[in-house]
């Protein structure tokens, strides 16, 4: 069996076992709180055997990621970091255990302060490891829509890129741009409820049609069910008559939402917008 799927979890154990492991037996050499020595032995302990876990996962689990264009070089530096880690805890852990050896009493005090500082240093080590980790999935996108095997996965990794881009690309005067990325979404996904309200947003902010958007808004029935639905329908219905250079008729469509929605902001604003 392949711990690849497991990766996320594991590290994440391993993380906060050994933070708290390493402050713990910090506190233990002020010999003021009994109970830290034996826990931060016990956290190192298993905290170790997580971070072996989570290198041998993290292993398992790269080929995906590196195959995707531009990100091997952030994966072999999460990587080595992880393993930098790993490394650093087998010897904590080592210190730890002989510690614990009658034979070597008298240098105890010494074992678990040299554990402490080389702890200081593994803690500093798996910070970068977790932060390399998560520039790897946030700024990559390393393992979404991939960990789990589903195809399904991969389709919303690619509705979120799209959707993304092309709120950057209105964000950077391009609406040019950002319709096409919104059109492509809707030509994938044409049965896509959120997707079709999206496109019709598109229409009217990025593309400026009010009546393409108008024609578009016929997909949906005349009576909606869903609260949020009705609303969202509603709002694109009135941006899209004002577009269109209907006025009057948004107001009549942002009067008859007034009922349901009364006190709403987005619908008073609108309404402002229109005296």
């Amino acid at each position: 069996m392949s711990l690849a799927p497991l990766h996320p979890q594991i590290v994440h154990f391993a993380i906060a076992l050994l933070f708290m492991g390493v402050l713990l037996r910090g506190v233990s050499l002020t010999g003021k709180v009994a109970f830290t020595g034996p826990a931060a032995l016990v956290l190192l302990l298993v905290g170790t055997v997580g971070a072996v876990l989570a290198v041998q996962s993290g292993t398992a689990a790269h080929g995906p990621v590196e195959r995707v264009p531009g990100a091997r070089a952030a994966v072999m530096e999460h990587e080595e970091w992880g393993q930098r880690t790993r490394n650093i805890f087998l010897i904590v852990a080592a210190l730890e255990l002989v510690a614990l050896v009658p034979r070597v009493s008298r240098w105890r005090k010494g074992m678990l302060t040299a554990s402490g500082v080389v702890g200081l240093m593994g803690a500093v080590s798996l910070y970068e490891a977790a932060e390399h980790g998560g520039d790897l999935v946030y700024g990559y996108a390393g393992g979404v829509g991939v960990r789990s095997g589903d195809p399904a996965d991969v389709a919303r990794l690619l509705v979120a890129g799209l959707y993304q881009q092309a709120m950057l690309d209105r964000r950077q005067g391009k609406p040019a741009e950002s319709a096409q990325l919104i059109a492509q979404l809707a030509q994938r996904y044409p049965d896509d409820t959120s997707i079709r309200l999206l496109a019709v947003e598109s229409l009217i902010v990025d593309r400026q049609d009010g009546k393409a958007a108008l024609a578009a808004l016929k997909w949906f029935p005349p009576t909606l069910e869903g609260r949020f639905l009705r609303f969202r329908v509603g709002l694109l219905r009135a941006d899209a008559f004002a577009a269109a250079g209907m006025p009057d008729s948004a107001k009549a469509t942002l009067q008859a939402m007034a009922g349901e929605f009364s006190n709403n902001r987005a619908v008073e604003d609108r309404m402002a917008k229109l005296k």
